[in-house]
């Protein structure tokens, strides 16, 4: 059997994306995917933001012990 998301088959993934068409129509799409993109962006830019600052004071700490 072939399972590709979460356990979902093709013939799920097909009812799943029809119901999204019907439900948003076929110009609305674009403008969430969009949406979606951009949101998934801004996450990551904050992740890396936070990762860096965890860093930087990491490399404070490890810097004024050696002190």
């Amino acid at each position: 059997m072939l399972n590709l998301i979460f356990g979902f088959g093709p013939q799920e993934i097909f009812v799943v994306a029809m119901l999204v068409l019907v439900l948003f129509g076929g110009k609305k799409i674009p403008e969430l995917m969009r949406g979606l993109g951009q949101g998934i962006r801004e996450f990551n830019s904050a992740k890396a933001n936070i990762e860096s600052e965890v860093k930087e004071s990491i490399n404070e700490i490890e810097e004024g012990s050696k002190k």
